[in-house]
């Protein structure tokens, strides 16, 4: 026991070694999480009130980021698949990575959820009426933090051996929880578009469409995600990201977003050339209604962006790393202004009644999420930084961290 606890020790004194573009990062982190504290705070407060959310929209930017962040945290079973079912070699030591941008992730999902609800105690209610299995909800508590556990312990117990410089038994301790992970990690993004599916009274989530949507969007943001921060770990530590396992995931995101998109096709092909009844928060959304267009711009701003990441990605530019990062940002923006903006917000405009309440975020919800953001990150960096020494043999049991080199 003794032994682990010197584990954990020596992690947190290797978090705060770093040279000055660690301690810049880092320290801007900080600063946004506390102003984002500061503005829970505000809102623990006065309530709910202070975001832009009515009797109406009664679903935001908090829930619009927690969609988005299901799915970044789902994409790392892209790494998981190839490496323990392909038995690709080029991504087996980048899997950690993956898995450790899904506990980031699956961190601020369960963040956004607490400050949605307005008051943490709140959380007291599901569990004193936890209706398993009749609610969607329930099961979506169960995945997620189920998911949470899973990548928990395979990282931990990776990182741990290559500390303890000793072989990890995988057929016992990782091989079996990486399995179940690979369904779990499908199982959390289809739950939750299940969560949406269900609602009755919200026709424009009514579409057996949404749950492979929401993954082939999960497929495309995530990796494109892991692209940029495996550059960023190529770049500035002494961990060398092998080329071929970034064109690997791009051949990922191509298969993904062409699917997403498609499927996008399809949705509003059904939608406007059969004119159903319940149209009418698809019409707002794509060309307004009576007058309402507020999020007009937000989704053909994404279809744009998004259609310009899949030209990028079939081209040949995109064996550029340069281009390729363009069309991963670009398609970054686009899946998180569709599945949040674009999908949480339009179900409820109009109303049942048919009453039309445009909804805009307030500064204090947006300084929340920004706090969200920067605390994730900063986890995730954490946890990189104590990860990339670990796996280079530069802290081990018997090594003193402070010989970590960083590159220029």
């Amino acid at each position: 026991m003794r032994e682990y606890f010197t584990f954990l020790w020596r992690c947190f004194r290797v978090s705060f070694v770093g040279d000055w573009r660690y301690h810049v990062w880092m320290l801007l982190l900080t600063v946004l999480s506390l102003l984002g504290l500061n503005a829970y705070c505000k809102q623990f407060v006065y309530g709910l009130a202070e975001t832009g959310m009515t009797d109406q929209v009664s679903w935001g930017l908090y829930i619009a980021n927690f969609t988005f962040l299901v799915g970044i945290a789902a994409a790392a079973v892209m790494l998981v698949i190839p490496v323990y079912i392909y038995r690709n070699k080029d991504l087996h030591d980048l899997v950690i990575f993956g898995e450790l941008l899904a506990v980031a992730a699956i961190i601020m999902c369960l963040l956004f959820v607490t400050v949605d609800l307005g008051r943490p105690d709140r959380f007291t209610h599901l569990f004193r009426r936890f209706n398993f299995p009749l609610s969607m909800l329930t099961w979506d508590v169960i995945v997620l933090n189920g998911y949470l556990l899973l990548n928990l312990h395979i990282c931990g117990y990776m990182i741990y051996c290559h500390y303890r410089r000793r072989e990890p038994k995988k057929a016992l301790f990782v091989i079996p929880f990486v399995f179940v992970a690979i369904v779990w990690a499908i199982s959390i993004h289809t739950v939750t578009a299940f969560l949406y599916v269900g609602l009755g009274a919200r026709p424009f989530w009514n579409s057996a469409i949404i749950a492979p949507r929401f993954l082939a969007s999960a497929f495309s943001a995530g990796p494109a995600f892991i692209i940029l921060t495996l550059q960023v770990i190529d770049r500035f530590t002494v961990y060398s990201v092998p080329r071929q396992a970034l064109m690997t995931l791009r051949q990922i995101i191509l298969v993904a977003l062409t699917i997403n998109m498609f499927l996008l096709l399809s949705e509003l092909f059904t939608e406007f050339y059969a004119g159903e009844a319940h149209i009418a928060s698809t019409r707002y959304l794509y060309l307004g209604l009576h007058g309402y267009h507020a999020l007009v711009p937000w989704i053909w701003s994404a279809i744009a962006l998004n259609s310009i990441a899949l030209i990028i990605i079939y081209l040949p530019l995109a064996r550029s790393l340069k281009f390729l990062n363009v069309a991963c940002v670009l398609m970054i923006v686009g899946i998180w202004i569709e599945k949040g903006m674009g999908l949480i917000v339009p179900a409820f405009i109009p109303t049942p009644l048919g009453e039309i309440v445009e909804y805009a975020p307030s500064l204090n919800e947006i300084m929340v999420c920004l706090g969200i953001w920067a605390f994730g990150l900063m986890l995730y960096t954490i946890f990189v930084r104590i990860t990339v020494p670990v796996l280079s043999g530069r802290l081990t049991y018997d090594r003193d961290f402070s010989a970590v080199p960083q590159k220029p």
